[in-house]
């Protein structure tokens, strides 16, 4: 990883994992599509988005895993020490989303909190019972796949996303052919199966890697991390993930409260997948990162890569947003009605530029993560939300703004504010190597 770095290789290392990620976004697309062909398409798209919004706040402890894995596992010693910090999250969240679903509970954040229909509320509930498993299998397998990043092995992280979507294509189609279900009950059992499989799967490749981690790494002693290393390592990064996806459900009880409520909450689901296709090359770039960076020579190479892929992502959503494409992509792709295709058009072009934020914030984490400087990551997103927040008052409250539009122009400025923010400690962390 240390040797001499060129944009071939960087972009051969990349690859596997943008793949991965692109075969994640397709995930979205398509069970929101099937869900906008299944009776009460509304209702259910709108569920839908709630319950994913609840399962990414019960699984942001874990999604820096990967990270984590890359950063910190380099023997045996520390390979257990970690696992086991895994297996300990992955407990507490399961616990979580166990009494989350509680049914007084439940309803109360959804109907008397976060205002929603009593009929998305009832779907939605089902969603995430069903969703109970995804928190914890994701935080396994992102342990996993982390220890085969480090062993030059993205392409099997790539193979282990072909099988979560493989099964849950299956049990979607299944699910289809065979039982009458609500259209987000057949989402949310097809996204379980499909991490589930996908967790088992990067077990089974990573066995190679983590034999060689405990044989070839077994007396670096200068790695032998203890409890409270990882604790004061991880816990910026799971606490600025759970800030992050904490504020979905304040987006979500913000659009409730807006001019025309139900069309927001059905249509961003649908908008959020579209560009998260896009933004998944920025994602899969902070694993790279991390990896790739060395030595600070690398840096250039790497900023210089980051630059051309935010620039790559802006273009390629823009061509759907500003042209035709959009009513191709919302209509016959999506299968959203001829007026939700039509109110989902302006809101996407607020949105086009998103995914070049998120190219240069990955950029900017995994320098802090290589170099271990974690908590300027946390500050930065406690940004992000307040900015979200205060902007989302201003625009409903104030200006009366549809819902959905509302809510890409408090994303947009929320991350464009932590970029700012980073630009100081990210420069402090490189200059200090430098000395």
């Amino acid at each position: 990883m240390n040797e001499s770095l060129s944009h071939k290789k960087i972009l051969k290392f990349w690859i596997p994992l943008s793949a991965t990620w692109l075969m994640m976004s397709v995930e979205g697309p398509f069970l929101t599509a099937l869900i906008a062909r299944m009776s009460n398409p509304e209702y259910n798209l709108a569920a839908y988005g709630v319950a994913f919004a609840f399962a990414l706040i019960v699984e942001s402890p874990v999604i820096m895993m990967m990270s984590a894995s890359v950063a910190l596992v380099r023997n045996e010693y520390s390979f257990y020490k970690l696992r086991n910090f895994v297996y300990s999250v992955n407990l507490l969240i399961t616990l979580f989303i166990i009494i989350l679903i509680i049914s007084p509970i439940f309803y109360f954040l959804t109907i008397e909190l976060m205002n929603l229909p009593p009929e998305v509320a009832v779907l939605t509930h089902k969603a995430v019972i069903l969703l109970i498993p995804w928190p914890a299998a994701i935080g396994y397998r992102r342990f996993y796949q982390g220890i085969m990043i480090s062993g030059n092995a993205t392409r099997r992280v790539a193979y282990g996303t072909i099988i979560r979507m493989s099964s849950m294509f299956f049990v979607a189609v299944m699910l289809i052919s065979f039982l009458k279900l609500d259209g987000v009950v057949v989402g949310a059992s097809a996204l379980s199966a499909g991490v589930v499989m996908e967790a088992l799967a990067s077990r089974i490749m990573a066995n190679k890697f983590v034999k060689n981690v405990k044989l070839n790494l077994a007396n670096d002693s200068s790695t032998n991390l203890s409890y409270k290393e990882i604790v004061k390592f991880y816990y910026p990064l799971a606490l600025t993930s759970f800030i992050s996806l904490g504020v979905q459900p304040i987006v979500i009880f913000s659009m409730g409260q807006s001019n025309r409520a139900l069309d927001s909450l059905a249509v961003l689901p649908v908008l959020n997948s579209l560009v998260f296709f896009f933004r998944s090359f920025g994602l899969s770039f902070q694993e790279v990162g991390v990896a790739l960076m060395g030595e600070n020579k690398n840096y250039y190479k790497l900023r210089n890569f980051a630059f051309v892929l935010g620039i790559a992502v802006v273009t390629g959503l823009g061509l759907i947003s500003f042209t035709p494409l959009s009513d191709i992509w919302f209509q016959k792709v999506s299968g959203l009605s001829s007026q939700l295709s039509e109110f989902s058009k302006f809101p996407l072009m607020l949105y086009t530029i998103f995914p070049a934020t998120t190219v240069f914030i990955s950029f900017q984490r995994a320098i802090l993560v290589f170099y271990r400087k974690t908590n300027p990551i946390t500050y930065a997103t406690i940004i992000e939300v307040v900015g979200i927040i205060i902007t989302l008052i201003i625009t409903i409250k104030f200006f009366s703004l549809v819902g959905v539009i509302a809510a890409i122009i408090a994303y947009t400025l929320g991350r464009i504010a932590a970029i700012i923010y980073l630009i100081r400690p990210f420069k402090l962390a490189l200059d200090k190597n430098k000395e």
